[in-house]
């Protein structure tokens, strides 16, 4: 099978499309040469699929400005453009099936594809359509989706499939590693992991700090990831006193996904890659969604999680220290709360969503052969 696949910007839109690379190719159903991602320069995807030792090619393309501005004449030169540039990678690379994750770039990619009349789908991780997805639907074979919610957001339901995020089935096999050992903290203790975003959150960091005095006197342990922008503030903020050993600050965690087997309770931001990855393992979570995302979506994501049981939501302008604790005791200190959210978050896991979308591809593969 040679695969296209095209998705960026953001961590959202990259990690389900390298989580579906990986289960292809742990099923024997391609090889790394018979892979081509296509993302920017520009975003996150240039460092993260060059590191990850995938092919890789970029096509130049910005969103539109909601004003009319001189920038939106560029970015429709620049969009014709990239359709010139992606129908040359898709003439040369050939591809049995092209698949876009979400952002920019793959609109030009997925178009100018069925336009080549080969196979393609779509896959919309969010709560909220994407626009370059809303744009996509009238095009290409399949949308696959993960949050009910965002079905009716497409007219065209004939494509529609649920499928889940790949991301969900690849974190479900995870197993402890001896993480918690590792960082110093004790494994038999319940942990709650807290995470201010790869950018770092502000107004998450700062509740957190305001909670640390509380959180040092409890009989669980706190990991509190800034993000490494905000480390430094963070570090100044709590001030020279160390920390209680239950209380572990980091400004990152590369491989924070392999901590998640050992984390009772996720605090943090709504993405919907993180919500993927801890409802495949059961994790209950305090959900602060970010109010500074297109259309809120974070915000709708969260609530399919609180709307069955599986989180608590804490709005940001009700962020503080004490509710953040609060949040934390609630479901922390009586196990029959967190059995409960545990098994409601399993509900929801997707824990073969690559298998389901592998499926689409090989059903759709095989109708255009014959």
């Amino acid at each position: 099978m040679r695969l296209m696949i095209s998705g960026g910007g953001t961590g959202g839109h990259i990690y389900p499309a390298l989580a579906l690379i990986k289960r292809l190719q742990e099923r024997r159903l391609l090889d790394l040469d018979e892979v081509l991602y296509v993302g920017t320069a520009k975003g996150l995807e240039a460092d993260i699929v060059t590191k990850a030792g995938i092919p890789f090619e970029t096509i130049e393309i910005q969103g539109f400005k909601r004003k009319l501005t001189f920038d939106n004449f560029h970015t429709l030169t620049l969009f014709h453009k990239s359709l010139t540039r992606a129908k040359k990678l898709i003439q040369e690379f050939q591809p049995d099936i092209v698949i876009g994750t979400g952002g920019y770039v793959c609109a030009p990619v997925c178009y100018e594809a069925s336009r080549l009349h080969i196979p393609t789908m779509i896959h919309e991780q969010n709560s909220v359509a994407g626009v370059s997805n809303k744009f996509l639907a009238h095009f290409v074979d399949r949308i696959c989706y993960v949050f009910p919610e965002v079905a009716h957001q497409f007219p065209e339901s004939k494509k529609l499939v649920f499928t889940g995020n790949p991301r969900a089935q690849e974190v479900s096999a995870l197993k402890p590693q001896g993480m918690l050992a590792e960082l110093g903290l004790n494994p038999d203790l319940q942990t709650l992991l807290i995470v201010g975003g790869s950018r770092g959150a502000a107004p998450l960091n700062k509740a957190v700090v305001e909670g640390i005095p509380e959180f040092s006197e409890k009989p669980y342990q706190v990991i509190f990831i800034t993000g490494r922008a905000l480390y430094d503030n963070v570090i100044k903020e709590i001030g020279t006193e160390k920390t209680a050993p239950n209380v572990k600050v980091l400004a990152y965690l590369d491989n924070m996904s392999q901590l998640l087997p050992e984390i009772a309770v996720f605090g943090g931001r709504s993405g919907a890659t993180t919500l993927a990855e801890v409802t495949a393992l059961g994790i209950p979570s305090i959900l602060i969604p970010s109010p500074y995302v297109t259309h809120d979506h974070q915000s709708k994501n969260a609530d399919y999680l609180v709307k069955n049981s599986a989180a608590l939501l804490l709005p940001e302008m009700e962020l503080n220290g004490r509710s953040l604790v609060a949040a934390a005791d609630h479901i922390l200190l009586d196990s029959e709360v967190w059995q409960r959210m545990h098994m409601a978050s399993l509900k929801l896991a997707t824990t073969d969503a690559s298998d389901k979308m592998i499926e689409e591809m090989m059903s759709l593969i095989r109708a255009h052969r014959h």
